[in-house]
């Protein structure tokens, strides 16, 4: 049964009203689909359904990146290879019509001779978009798009966003006290230098399992200062992400976590002297005096990023926020209060979900004005 809480963005997925076959098999393809979440970029993560009969005999979604497409796995998964010219294929995102690490989707589609093709979204990438549709098309297939398009474009968010708005998916995250702190007095942790816990161990292994699954993570100068964090994968199995730091004048010991070549690396500054970088580490200009939320999105565009969780601190969180450039907001309260310390960011926007998680609670909320691509 389709439950819109299994993916913040999937509220637009559907009205709740009864589906009709071809929703019912697309929204099969949406699910495998989401095996892929934090392998595939920057290719899609697709998924793929083959439908003989009203019957699913195979079914696949994207390998990590550098390996097959949904589509040539669920064509590969089939026992019955007769039985491809009588199927049809429903797949989330127009198959690929260009020679990439692997051949074009769309040619081995007509190759097994399946003559249906039910497509959630057309593809954007200017290498695609519309032409695997044409080249479906023109071998004789009929091809119809736009199938659970609002819960397709729901599940693509990151490659949407990537390449229509040129930018990555943005998602904010902090933790904050029942009275609205994310730490405590500045003078109490210097003093007492141990981890201030806002949330509960389940809450934490969260943030990790989301780690696994976006491209990058991003931290301002204060939090690498006062945290000395890795920013890596450690209560959950999949790939650290790509660490981000801002650190305009070069000021984070050489000596920090952040800076230990264990994962990449790349420093946002405004250093342009480079026997003051590290090796192993990436250096990347930006101008903190022009918009520097728009920025830092440039430099992870042109890196390849599709997606980015900005995990603060208060000032790099207030950054984007003021620059209105964010996607999704994930905000745990925890059970505890600081009476004094710094105030948590404040945020307009729609609650989606609303989640408890023991003593904590977790609320989702989107950018109404950048939700809709």
């Amino acid at each position: 049964m389709y439950n819109k809480n299994t993916d913040a963005n999937f509220e637009a997925a559907s009205n709740f009203s009864p589906l009709s076959t071809a929703e019912t098999f697309m929204l099969r393809a949406i699910q495998i689909a989401r095996n892929g979440l934090g392998q595939t970029a920057p290719n899609p993560m697709v998924g793929a359904v083959i439908v003989h009969k009203n019957r699913i005999i195979g079914e696949g979604f994207t390998s990590a990146f550098g390996g097959p497409h949904a589509e040539v796995n669920a064509i590969n998964a089939v026992a019955d290879t007769a039985l491809l010219k009588s199927s049809a294929l429903y797949v989330t995102l127009e198959p690929c019509s260009h020679q990439g690490k692997t051949p074009p989707c769309a040619d081995l589609i007509i190759k097994t001779g399946i003559k249906k093709v039910f497509i959630g979204l057309e593809d954007p990438h200017e290498k695609v978009a519309g032409q695997g549709v044409e080249k479906l098309k023109a071998a004789g297939c009929t091809v119809e798009v736009g199938i659970l398009k609002d819960a397709c474009a729901a599940h693509h968010k990151r490659f949407l966003t990537y390449h229509i708005k040129k930018r990555p998916y943005i998602i904010l995250k902090w933790a904050e006290t029942l009275d609205g702190f994310i730490a405590p007095d500045a003078a109490l942790r210097r003093q007492d230098k141990k981890p201030y816990w806002i949330t509960n161990e389940r809450s934490r292994q969260l943030v990790h399992k989301w780690r696994s699954e976006e491209q990058a993570i991003l931290v301002g100068t204060n939090t690498a200062l006062a945290d000395n964090p890795k920013l890596n994968l450690r209560d959950w199995k999949g790939r650290s992400p790509i660490r981000i730091v801002i650190d305009r004048t070069l000021k984070i010991p050489q000596n920090s976590h952040l800076l230990d070549g264990s994962q990449p690396t790349i420093v946002l500054t405004e250093v342009n002297e480079a026997q003051n970088y590290r090796e192993g580490i990436t250096y990347k200009l930006i101008d903190f005096n022009k918009n520097c939320a728009e920025s830092i999105c440039a430099v992870l565009y042109d890196a390849q990023l599709q997606s980015v969780i900005i995990e603060g601190g208060s000032a790099t969180l207030n950054t984007f926020i003021q620059a209105k450039l964010w996607d999704e907001a994930r905000i745990f309260k925890g059970a505890v209060n600081f009476a004094t310390g710094l105030r948590a960011p404040k945020i307009t926007g729609t609650t989606i979900v609303h989640t408890q998680l023991m003593e904590d609670q977790l609320i989702t909320v989107i950018n109404d004005k950048e939700h809709h691509i």
